[in-house]
């Protein structure tokens, strides 16, 4: 069940999601109410080229094994799992920040982390998106808000992101092609 979902071979395309909940009303004459659930969270849709049986089988047995929905696993997805920018050392929280805060302030690097990067703090299972450039030590806003406080000196990871996720349902299917090639692509969900 747990993991790490396989690395090779790497997928072709990944559709990215973010899922808010909201409720909204709208009257007759046009005026909306909107209000936020809270609860976000990054859904993924990955496609894969056309697979020989020995690259697909092991992609399969993985899925397999998370028996649908029930499992879960981690994975950090190619190209959007690290960071765009040329931010290094090791990113760490400058100061204890409650749930609900949409800015961390965060010291330990140089360089800048870009508007759209991925982060996570090591206490959380969620991975937070950057919402504004930020060059240096400082304040990095984000989004969503926390879901639970980050303290002082916890780590934080902007290359090679883990998302914690599990299939969006418990259908799995594939095609197998005439040139005996195999056609997959699955839908993910993170995990909360």
């Amino acid at each position: 069940m747990a993991g790490t979902y396989p690395t090779t071979p790497e997928f072709q395309a990944i559709n990215l999601e973010s899922r808010h909940n909201n409720v909204m009303s709208e009257t007759v004459s046009g005026r909306m109410q909107v209000r936020t659930l809270g609860g976000q969270r990054w859904s993924f849709t990955a496609k894969y080229n056309p697979m020989t049986r020995e690259e697909f089988q092991p992609v399969f047995a993985f899925v397999m094994s998370q028996q649908g929905r029930f499992g879960t696993f981690t994975i950090v997805p190619p190209v959007i799992g690290d960071a765009s920018g040329d931010v290094s050392g090791t990113a760490l929280v400058n100061a204890t920040t409650a749930a609900g805060a949409t800015s961390v302030a965060m010291d330990g690097i140089t360089g800048t982390i870009k508007a759209g990067d991925f982060i996570k703090f090591a206490s959380h299972s969620k991975v937070y998106m950057v919402t504004a450039d930020r060059a240096g030590a400082g304040s990095v806003s984000i989004e969503p808000p926390l879901v639970s406080g980050v303290t002082d000196n916890e780590a934080i990871t902007y290359d090679s992101v883990p998302f914690l996720m599990r299939l969006a349902n418990d259908v799995q299917s594939y095609n197998l092609a005439s040139n005996e090639y195999y056609e997959y692509e699955l839908d993910m969900i993170e995990v909360l």
